[in-house]
């Protein structure tokens, strides 16, 4: 079981790869509050799958101000909150943006960011699901009823970089990074236990959990 030190706990990792799902079922199986993502809730989303270019700075900016209010609340010393778990990394919302938003709107967008960030609590530790674009787009295919669905590969693709070179800076938790291609929380729940016990060993730095041959 996972230490109770535990309170703060993030599932990242590009679109497709299974974070909600799998925070969903840690946070059934720790007793803890889920905090999921409302996608559903930005009414500037389908926007930006028509047209990324006229569409992605005010669905940036919608989802940046979401997630600021989402975990506001939080206070990481309070003996007596709830643990969460969350299917979004605060810090991460930077990489959507300089992902898809041309000079001019990052810097306005970096300017909001800046001033909501020392407000956001770090989790106490990060479980990253890795996962190539390939596979992204077939659990999309498979999964997804939206416009998201229909993502194409070089935009996976780019994404899915951006997270292997996001992770590879970030220093701010404990990072547990997952092979996400033996690992399909929508499929099998057989890894969860073992996923779950190396959560307490993830305290420091990064580690890493292929559930076909355990942590290393």
């Amino acid at each position: 079981m996972a230490s109770a030190a535990l309170d703060y706990v993030v599932v990242e990792g590009p679109i497709g790869v299974g974070k909600s799902r799998l925070a969903e079922q840690l946070a059934e199986r720790l007793a803890a509050t889920p905090l999921l993502e409302r996608s559903q809730e930005n009414p500037f989303l389908a926007r930006f799958y028509k047209n990324p270019r006229e569409g992605a700075f005010p669905a940036q900016l919608f989802f940046l101000m979401q997630r600021a209010e989402m975990l506001s609340g939080m206070r990481q010393n309070d003996l007596f909150a709830p643990r969460h778990v969350a299917d979004f990394l605060f810090a991460k919302d930077r990489l959507f943006a300089e992902l898809n938003l041309d000079a001019h709107e990052f810097d306005l967008y970096d300017r909001v960011w800046r001033t909501l960030a020392p407000g956001v609590p770090a989790p106490d530790l990060v479980i990253y699901l890795q996962a190539p674009a390939d596979l992204l787009q077939a659990r999309l295919r498979r999964y997804a009823s939206g416009p998201e669905r229909h993502l194409d590969i070089d935009y996976l693709e780019r994404l899915s970089g951006a997270y292997v070179d996001f992770f590879h800076h970030y220093q701010e938790s404990p990072v547990l990074i997952v092979n996400a291609a033996a690992f399909d929380p929508l499929e099998n729940t057989d890894h969860l236990d073992p996923l779950i016990e190396e959560m307490a060993l993830a305290r420091t730095g990064r580690h890493y959990f292929n559930p076909e041959r355990g942590v290393l």
